[in-house]
């Protein structure tokens, strides 16, 4: 089985290699194609996946290539995690937003936006290469924003193109874990979009254990929502919120926090993997020690800005080892051999959420099987997680409008409907801004 992978010099490729180094099965993936604009960032990542493959036999055979159309020819499944701009771009995205007072997170406010509208006219390129060139394979997005990414290419691909996120995974890990369960035997009830969801209940042998986590302070404050967010507000609201939402419901904070910092999150990465793919051009280089080094770094300064804000220390050991890889590798082994199972998702909504139309992409408990995955029936949200659920989903509408159109009209009204951009003005100054430092955003006339 071949699986592409589109962005395939990034960072964290060896996550995937190395979870699918770990599958023994039956109709496991045998080839991987490593696709990426630079040759020496696929060098250096194929490097680290050659000694993470040494020990292993028949490990997948890793090929790479700079031809988008020859890494789809073929595939079986299709892994997009692709990053329009680099992480320079990411540290523009920020710098021009913290200039203006709001937000610049890659996935949340004016940062995810513009990385939106960045983003959108590649990725349906890519959609179309694929019904095209590979018309069975699934596409697993990972590119960010990745419930706007899925939702632009499903509209090429169906419900062809699922989108993952490593977030609701590790939230839920950290409920079961806090409260003495087996998070494989949990039923996890989250609900929302991409990086806007909430744990409104975690069932384990048919009894919703949530109500005994809220009902205690001591549990409910040792854990990383708990410190995030506080035990007062996530008693308040009944549920536990995704840690993005932090970025709505602490903005003030985390804005001061954000444009005291030293860097800025990208600017971090920025100059971190430049260090790396810089010690990779060595020969002699040790490539899979100086990737885990620097993995490490990655992993306990994630979210630092927002954890220093609410004064909740550093990270748990625990939430150091990612996930998102885990959740791919289901997801294959689910749809290639039928191996049912449940896993949240970014899937088309087919009327699971009310307030929603069909095709909107939310990212909900999907069962999973040979035909893709498929929504479980949920119920509907509190009013106040409504109303932003429905707020941002607009937001992503006009984005997509805005891609498809090149209207900059409509990309300023993405940017001022936003509930984290409190200005038509400051709108209007995103976009200048943006357009100044972005030559990919030249098609907005």
């Amino acid at each position: 089985m071949k699986l592409t992978i589109l962005g395939g010099g990034g960072f964290r490729v060896p996550l995937v290699y190395g979870a699918l180094l770990a599958d023994r099965g039956e109709g496991r993936v045998t080839r991987v194609v490593l696709h990426d604009l630079d040759d020496s960032r696929l060098n250096a990542v194929a490097r680290v996946l050659g000694e993470q493959a040494a020990a292993v036999p028949d490990a997948p055979e890793v090929t790479a290539t700079t031809d988008l159309d020859e890494a789809l020819r073929g595939a079986d499944f299709v892994f997009s995690a692709i990053r329009v701009g680099g992480l320079e771009g990411r540290a523009d995205d920020e710098r021009v937003a913290l200039a203006q007072g709001v937000l610049g997170q890659e996935t949340v406010g004016a940062g995810g936006i513009a990385y939106g509208l960045r983003t959108v006219p590649v990725a349906v390129d890519i959609a179309r290469r694929v019904a095209r060139l590979a018309p069975d394979a699934w596409v697993i997005n990972f590119t960010n924003p990745a419930g706007l990414v899925t939702e632009a290419m499903s509209r090429h691909l169906g419900d062809r193109v699922i989108g993952i996120c490593d977030s609701p995974v590790g939230l839920g890990r950290r409920i079961a874990r806090v409260l003495g369960a087996d998070p494989k035997e949990a039923w996890i009830d989250y609900v929302g979009l991409n990086h806007l969801g909430w744990v409104r209940g975690l069932r384990v042998a048919g009894r919703d254990e949530l109500p005994r986590l809220l009902a205690d302070p001591g549990l409910l404050g040792s854990f990383e929502e708990g410190k995030l967010f506080g035990v007062d507000w996530l008693r308040s609201l009944g549920a536990i919120p995704n840690e993005y939402l932090h970025y709505y419901y602490f903005n003030r904070e985390t804005v001061q926090a954000y444009q005291q910092a030293e860097k800025t999150r990208g600017a971090f990465l920025a100059d971190q993997q430049a260090r790396f793919y810089e010690e990779m051009k060595r020969p002699g280089a040790a490539a899979l020690s100086a990737w885990d080094r620097t993995r490490a770094e990655r992993e306990a300064t994630y979210m630092a800005e927002n954890r220093e804000s609410a004064g909740a220390g550093e990270r748990d050991a625990d939430d150091l080892s990612g996930g998102y890889e885990k959740v791919a590798l289901a997801l294959m082994r689910a749809i290639a051999r039928d191996e049912r199972t449940t896993l949240i998702l970014n899937v088309r909504n087919q009327g699971t959420l009310s307030v929603l139309d069909a095709d909107a992409v939310i990212e909900v408990p999907a069962l999973v099987d040979a035909n893709g995955a498929h929504p479980v029936s949920v119920a509907p949200l509190p009013e106040h997680a409504t109303g932003l659920v429905c707020a941002v989903k607009g937001v992503e509408r006009e984005v997509l409008a805005a891609a498809e159109s090149g209207s900059r009209a409509t990309a300023v009204k993405a940017f001022a409907l936003h509930p984290l951009v409190d200005s038509v003005n400051v709108a209007r100054r995103l976009v200048e801004g943006y357009t100044d430092v972005h030559p990919g955003l030249a098609y907005l006339r």
